[in-house]
This record gives structure tokens, C-alpha cells and sequence, in this order.
């Protein structure tokens, strides 16, 4: 499961369930993540919830 976080069309991090982390595509992430300490970890989180979903919603679909 990969989610891509997108601004303006242009990707500003990813995550990857292989990782189970989100990686910064962008250099000015780094102040953002400087400025919201959580950032990471409260989008890490959204990610892992939304692959659960997914995987849950492929579940549903399968049948």
C-alpha cells in the first residue's frame, strides 16, 4: 500500500506499508515538520488507517 500526499500537483511525501513511515519528498517539508512536530506522526497514522481500509475494502470487494 503506498499513500502520496499532493500539493498544486506536486508530491510532497509518501508512505509506504513496506516502511510503515512517511518519507519527505520536499525540501520545505522539513519546516513544516519543524513548525507541527506531529505532522509525522499524526499523518503516519492517517496512512495506517486508510491502508487498513483499503485492505479491508478489497476484502469486501473480493467476495
Amino acid at each position: 500500500f503506498v499513500a502520496v500526499g499532493m500539493v498544486d500537483g506536486v508530491q510532497i511525501d509518501y508512505y509506504d506499508s513496506n516502511t510503515q513511515r512517511i518519507v519527505l519528498k520536499q525540501d520545505w517539508m522539513e519546516q513544516v515538520t519543524r513548525e507541527d512536530p506531529d505532522y509525522l506522526g499524526r499523518n503516519t497514522g492517517k496512512a495506517q488507517g486508510a491502508q487498513q481500509t483499503f485492505k479491508a475494502n478489497i476484502g469486501i470487494a473480493k467476495q
